[in-house]
């Protein structure tokens, strides 16, 4: 059963993607907001993440670009105690409810605000199906959303028969869905089309990194050089064109402009099942 709680704010077209960043997070979120970006996507996960210094890289670009909270659309996760490494944001003997309300409330910390537009469950504990400790996970998150304190939910890196028994027993459906997508698996479709069944936003991740040969390669070229755009541009606009919200974690400020270049009705339809059957 969905409860229609609250009303999730817009997420934005694009979003900005804040792992493996270490010390230079704080300035790589202000350039990212500096470049037109509105959407940031980060984890309390200190393994892989940086949470802190992306809310020290916000508070400085509220004052030097003139945003404000509400202008900017924030996410974040939690990380069960095998996706971290010893910096934990929570106790580890704790019940797992504990540690989600933990692990929340130091992210509400790190990120100077009061409330979340997603807060993701990072991860499933097993490769198959759900744990019990998935389960737990996902009702504390539930309360966080009954209490006001999330505007959405959101899981990531699942399968499409995990996503689906989370669907079936839930109380709270999820709005996101973010997964790292391979088109050598078409794009992560199983999964692509249970989002479109139930209204789920499917957030796209290591569009480029994952997809290494199809963005070198001769086709990608050929309509870079048709359209006029960077390779990537390619990338992110079909995913665009498939409903995907594409991340990017671009470290470099002049790559931040030209992705938000990116358009769903860039490609032309032809060009579009191309891209999607390019492994077929």
């Amino acid at each position: 059963m969905f409860i229609d709680q609250l009303s999730p704010t817009p997420s934005p077209f694009f979003l900005y993607g804040t792992a493996w960043k270490e010390d230079k997070t704080e300035q790589l979120t202000q350039l990212a907001l500096k470049a037109g970006f509105r959407g940031i996507d980060t984890a309390n996960q200190r393994k892989h993440y940086y949470e802190q210094a992306v809310g020290e890289g916000l508070q400085k670009a509220y004052e030097s670009l003139n945003l404000t909270r509400d202008s900017i659309w924030l996410q974040t996760k939690f990380t069960h105690i095998a996706g971290q490494d010893y910096r934990l944001p929570y106790d580890p003997k704790a019940p797992i409810y504990e540690q989600v309300m933990s692990s929340f409330e130091s992210s509400l910390v790190h990120l100077y605000t009061n409330y979340l537009d997603s807060y993701v469950l990072h991860g499933p504990s097993l490769r198959n199906g759900l744990a019990d400790e998935d389960w737990a996970a996902w009702e504390a998150m539930e309360e966080l959303y009954k209490q006001g304190k999330v505007r959405a939910l959101g899981v990531s890196n699942m399968t499409a028969a995990q996503l689906q028994l989370l669907l079936n027993d839930c109380e709270v459906n999820p709005l996101y869905v973010q997964n790292r997508c391979y088109a050598s698996q078409g794009w992560d479709k199983a999964v692509r089309k249970i989002c479109d069944q139930h209204g789920i936003v499917y957030q796209g991740f290591s569009l480029l990194t994952a997809n290494r040969e199809v963005w070198a390669s001769s086709a990608i070229a050929q309509l870079s050089k048709l359209y006029q755009c960077s390779p990537a541009e390619i990338i992110f606009s079909f995913a665009l064109a498939v409903k995907m919200l594409p991340l990017t974690g671009t470290s470099d400020p002049q790559h931040m402009k030209n992705d938000l270049q990116s358009r769903k009705d860039l490609l032309s339809e032809d060009h579009v099942k191309l891209i999607e059957s390019i492994y077929k």
